[in-house]
């Protein structure tokens, strides 16, 4: 799905007072959108939760979007996820 229309939904979502949370590949367009959560990754368009058969990594890359959810601030947290690695 876009990033751009990702983070315009979200705006949205939460002004419903849902909490939201998205996983974006590209930053510039997510900082240019300025969802309220967003949790960076510097891996390949097509790979949001990193390769295949890899389930620590997409376990810790989703236990770090949810811990998202309880962070609140007035103004858009995109939030860089560490080295991916293996």
């Amino acid at each position: 799905m876009c990033h751009q229309s990702v983070g315009l939904i979200q705006s949205v979502i939460e002004k419903a007072g849902i909490p939201t949370v998205s996983i974006t590949l590209l930053r510039q367009i997510t900082e240019r959108v300025a969802p309220p959560r967003a949790l960076f990754l510097d891996l390949p368009l097509g790979f949001p939760l990193g390769a295949p058969n890899n389930a620590e990594l997409q376990m810790r890359i989703l236990m770090a979007a949810f811990a998202l959810l309880a962070v609140s601030a007035p103004s858009a947290i995109i939030r860089d996820f560490g080295p991916v690695g293996g």
